[in-house]
């Protein structure tokens, strides 16, 4: 089968590390169930990997943490791309302390096949197609505990999201907006402010601009860049949501600022299964649909690389198989 891998490591040129190769199908073991991709979606935790900062103990590597496809009886499915034991988290599979993601587990999702754990199965709503549902595992499971678990905010408040570009921005921007919240949205470039209006931001402003008032949370994924902004931009008693760090993780803390006004930082990474069936239902009951940039095929993955390290992504990156491995023979839309 044709898989898209990281054939080895390199922080300055990471694209150059992206090939597609052939590897032998997977084998599902105890617990296991073999899914036939139908699309999968990039993610920047497959650029961290590319760099040399995903641990990875041998190349090569395949790459990718969110998959929509079929199981062997034709079941359409999206897999939740959280590997973890609730058991040993105490009854959370995100406080397992030996959890991660399907690429960092089991092999990652950019293959026409890929052998993933029986409880990961969500059903795929029909209303989505499968490049659709591959957004939610990580990015939009992301921005939905983000958002209705960490952030602490109720319909009629605002929700500054800092750079308005990414996977977890865009999804943020939309799941708020449908929830009632205020979205207010920040981006160096005005294009990408325009997109963000389109899909629901109620203001938008350049990067680092003076607000004109506080808001209830800000949803930040940047990191060195963006932090001063987002605790100057809070309100006393307000919440700074971290789930990312694009431009860095050591930002100055400020904590006179967050001492005094009485701020909260939470941090926040991936969600339960549960979460993803929520994330499916909210998306399906209002209507909404994942901002996709691009469907790139297999062939074209060092393409589909490049765009998202180019950092003029607006929305999702997908992949899907060239030509799709042969398999179940009930009909699934695609």
């Amino acid at each position: 089968m044709k898989a898209v891998v990281a054939t080895s490591a390199d922080a300055d040129d990471p694209v150059r590390c992206v090939d597609v190769t052939d590897l032998p199908l997977p084998a599902p073991g105890p617990g296991q169930t073999l899914v036939t991709v139908a699309a999968a979606s990039l993610n920047h935790h497959d650029l961290w990997t590319l760099r040399g900062a995903g641990g990875v103990a041998a190349f090569p590597h395949v790459l990718g943490c969110d998959v929509a496809g079929t199981t062997p009886d034709g079941t359409p499915v999206v897999v939740h791309a959280l590997v973890a034991e609730a058991a040993r988290g105490g009854g959370d599979e995100l406080l397992d302390p030996r959890r991660g993601t399907l690429s960092d587990r089991l092999g990652g999702a950019f293959a026409e096949q890929v052998v993933v754990p029986t409880a990961n199965l969500v059903p795929k709503p029909g209303q989505l197609t499968f490049a659709e549902a591959a957004c939610m595992p990580t990015a939009w499971l992301t921005a939905f505990r983000m958002l209705f678990d960490r952030a602490d905010v109720r319909p009629g408040d605002t929700v500054l999201v800092q750079g308005a570009g990414g996977g977890v921005s865009t999804a943020a921007i939309q799941l708020g907006a449908a929830a009632g919240l205020r979205m207010w949205v920040t981006s160096r470039s005005e294009a990408k402010r325009e997109k963000a209006a389109a899909i629901g931001a109620d203001r938008t402003f350049a990067s680092g601009e003076r607000l004109p008032e506080r808001v209830d949370a800000v949803i930040d994924t940047v990191g060195e860049a963006t932090w001063g902004h987002s605790v100057r931009s809070v309100r006393p008693g307000g919440t700074v949501v971290v789930a990312g760090w694009t431009t860095g993780a050591g930002p100055a803390a400020d904590l006179s600022r967050l001492s005094l006004n009485n701020i909260t930082v939470r941090g926040s990474a991936m969600g339960r299964r549960r979460d993803l069936e929520s994330v499916l239902a909210l998306c399906v009951h209002h209507g909404i649909r994942p901002h996709i940039d691009g469907i790139h095929s297999f062939a074209d993955a060092p393409k589909a690389f490049a765009r998202l390290e180019s950092g003029e992504v607006f929305g999702k990156v997908v992949l899907q198989p060239d030509t799709p491995t042969p398999g179940p023979s009930k009909a699934f839309d695609r």
